[in-house]
């Protein structure tokens, strides 16, 4: 570590600033950032939707940022951001939004997650964010989780870890230090750590064969990056701590038993499981001493404060010991030299050619027109017809979540299918009218986000089922486990988000005008398993 040869000489407070990871709010930096940066030092900073108004704007926020730091005499930040794809996305306008993992899941091919982590990260590099939590390679095995979801790209193990491999790679080839998360897992839990702590019943064997095997694989391919998850398993820590604060997870399991020596950080301590139990003081505490390289608490500053003051007294206490401060210290210097964080960032007028190009969201079209998924044409309502009135049912529903997932406001289902030529009529589902008339119409197309969250969306689907029968096409525009909740539908069609391209790739599909290349990456059920395609 050349560039910061020094840093052994570097006083607790300095040395404790780089292990964490903080946010703010605004398009600019706040007087509590620049505070933080020029005080502490810390290690790095993370975007939000709250910081983000255009790629411009996000650019010269970054070029603000690093200017801080070096104006302080301080290393570079980590700028990090989730820009996982599809559903949870903080950069949406002006840049390349490629297709979320589910999507890239269902094509199955390694290519595709490879390929689109590298041009987002291309581009993410190109506004000065170097890190990216991303991606996420939990195993999607329980139909109740309410977190992660379409997020994962499979409930199979080997498909997550060969498209996780793929994103990895495809991310650090652009400069950008990939994340993988959340270990040791969180697709089979059915409560989000946002909001309580989950708890994972299941033996070692069991993780062994499926949750931890993804990350196996991330490790083996150098992953910079591994993302904590604040869950408790009982098989690895009998305590109840939640393994972001588990030495026999951290330390026992990731470090000695799978041989990870990159950057371990937290998830974020103002996330219930830890906040209602530990508070972020205590928790940074707890993650550091654990295991722990970098802590990210993303909100409040009163609570940052708290946790860089906390983690102070306890080396000044023995609670931490100053080795465990200065391997977590060496790991976060090593990986913003091996990231070149020293590196300026180029002008607006360099790179503002180089985002959101035709050919990178060409590549974007293409893998998310391989993911749509034909699952079900038994009436044979496929293709629609262009020249008759055609009813879609739109879900309005725009869901609060942690994962800033929300129905897209850049159009509809109905908007696309208008955009290519048929005869629509759209009526959202909270209408009164919603189900009258439908005699009217000889194509109907109900679209479902996630109708097991949602009641309104399961009982319009099926009553719109029960009324008119085969004119019906269900679409799902996110969970493709909705069909469980419809079952009588004669024709569905999944498309795992609801971002514009992918309503777009739908609307092909539903005329004909492209052909439904995706197979399910997971099992909705026995008749509809894993790899599962209608499309002759």
């Amino acid at each position: 570590m050349a560039l910061y040869g020094d840093w052994k000489n570097w006083d607790l407070k300095q040395k404790i600033g780089q292990l964490f990871v903080f946010g703010f709010n605004g398009f600019e930096p706040t007087e509590e950032i620049k505070g933080l940066i020029e005080s502490y030092g810390i290690g790095g900073t993370i975007y939000f939707t709250r910081n983000v108004e255009s790629a411009q704007q996000v650019h010269g926020l970054s070029v603000k940022l690093q200017k801080i730091a070096k104006d302080a005499g301080k290393p570079p930040i980590f700028i990090a951001i989730d820009q996982e794809g599809g559903m949870v996305a903080r950069l949406v306008d002006g840049v390349t939004l490629m297709p979320g993992n589910m999507a890239l899941g269902a094509t199955g091919q390694e290519e595709a997650a490879e390929e689109t982590a590298r041009i987002c990260g291309e581009e993410l590099r190109k506004l000065g964010i170097t890190m990216n939590y991303a991606p996420c390679i939990d195993v999607n095995n329980n139909p109740d989780n309410p977190v992660i979801n379409v997020r994962s790209y499979s409930d199979r193990s080997d498909v997550v870890s060969r498209l996780g491999v793929a994103a990895v790679k495809g991310y650090q080839s652009a400069g950008v230090a990939a994340t993988v998360k959340h270990f040791p897992g969180h697709g089979d839990t059915s409560v989000d750590s946002h909001h309580a702590l989950p708890v994972l019943p299941h033996s070692r064997e069991r993780l062994d064969a499926i949750e931890l095997l993804p990350f196996q694989a991330a490790i083996e391919a150098g992953t910079d990056c591994i993302m904590t998850a604040h869950v408790c398993l009982p098989a690895l820590e009998p305590s109840g701590v939640p393994s972001t604060l588990s030495e026999n997870v951290l330390t026992g399991l990731l470090r000695k038993e799978l041989g990870y020596d990159g950057v371990v950080v937290t998830d974020c301590l103002e996330m219930s499981a830890i906040d209602e139990f530990y508070g972020p003081a205590q928790g940074a505490v707890k993650a550091i001493k654990a295991g722990a390289d970098m802590v990210l608490v993303s909100h409040r500053i009163e609570k940052q404060v708290a946790a860089l003051e906390a983690v102070a007294a306890a080396v000044e206490s023995g609670e931490l010991s100053m080795e465990r401060i200065d391997e977590a210290v060496a790991r976060v210097l090593k990986l913003k030299e091996k990231r070149q964080l020293e590196q300026a960032i180029e002008p607006w007028d360099s790179v503002k050619d180089e985002i959101g190009t035709a050919s990178n969201k060409a590549v974007a079209a293409k893998w998310s027109e391989s993911s749509v998924t034909l699952v079900k044409n038994e009436g044979a309502s496929l293709p629609l017809k262009r020249d008759v009135q055609t009813l879609v049912l739109w879900p309005d529903i725009v869901p609060v979540s942690v994962a800033d997932e929300m129905l897209s406001g850049d159009g509809t289902l109905g908007d696309f299918l208008k955009h290519y030529g048929a005869n629509v009529v759209e009526r959202k589902m909270n209408s009164g009218d919603a189900l009258q008339g439908l005699d009217e119409f000889e194509q109907i197309v109900v679209v479902t986000y996630d109708a097991s969250k949602h009641p309104l969306e399961k009982d319009v689907a099926r009553e719109a089922v029960q009324l008119a029968g085969d004119r019906v096409v269900a679409v799902s525009v996110r969970n493709p486990l909705d069909l469980l909740l419809y079952p009588e539908v004669k024709s569905y069609l999944a498309v795992y988000e609801c971002r514009p391209l992918a309503l777009s790739s739908a609307a092909k599909v539903l005329l004909g005008d492209l052909k439904a290349a995706g197979t399910l990456p997971l099992e909705i059920s026995p008749a509809y398993p894993f790899g599962w395609s209608a499309q002759q």
